[in-house]
């Protein structure tokens, strides 16, 4: 009840109606996308979105020619220290579309298709406070987190033991090839490997809780 509610009011929030289509209800039970952002920090209510990459995921099969990349030049200067987490320069984006041009082609490749990725939350988050400033809403997709995903999978057995739910050493333990630099769309297309791996692998039923 409160997630329709929820729901209700955030479509009546929505002040651009030729995005409605996101809240269309989605039917779809083999289709996804991966998503991933390249931001300036760590803090999705000040920071600035850089790149946004994404794939789709379609009957167990990953569709490279579907994929979706942007570049936004950011209103603020790149810092050094951000330099140091996404490995952008300043050159790198000098070209790059504003957000709201961004968001708007975002939109058309989402849908209300399920979302998935690495810590998708923070994506989502960051993502969502600019929509809430372009489109008066935000998006109404349901979400698959895929650390969580591994952790239910690859459990902890004793007290005592550490699930290491780090990127690269989910990467490493699933041997997932790793594609390149990290960069949005490349760690989209890494992470689609890693969910369509992990939804093929049944979930730990003698975990430790």
């Amino acid at each position: 009840m409160f997630d329709n509610l929820k729901y209700k009011y955030n479509k009546s929030k929505l002040k651009k109606n030729e995005f409605d289509f996101i809240f269309d209800k989605n039917i779809s039970t083999d289709e996804y996308i991966v998503l991933d952002t390249e931001t300036t920090g760590l803090n999705p209510k000040k920071d600035e979105i850089l790149s946004i990459g994404a794939v789709k995921v379609k009957k167990n099969k990953i569709i490279t020619s579907e994929s979706f990349e942007i570049f936004i030049k950011p209103i603020n200067k790149i810092s050094d220290e951000s330099i140091k987490i996404h490995h952008i320069l300043p050159q790198d984006i000098q070209n790059g579309t504003t957000i709201n041009n961004a968001l708007e082609q975002l939109l058309y490749f989402v849908g209300n298709k399920t979302i998935v990725g690495y810590y998708i939350w923070f994506d989502v988050s960051i993502l969502n406070r600019f929509l809430k400033q372009y489109i008066g809403s935000i998006l109404p997709n349901k979400t698959i987190e895929l650390s969580s995903m591994y952790y239910e999978r690859y459990r902890k057995k004793s007290a005592h033991e550490f699930v290491d739910l780090k990127f690269d050493t989910i990467i490493d333990n699933l041997d997932i090839p790793i594609l390149g630099k990290h960069d949005a769309l490349n760690d989209s297309i890494m992470s689609a490997m890693i969910f369509l791996k992990l939804i093929n692998i049944p979930i730990y039923k003698g975990a430790f809780s």
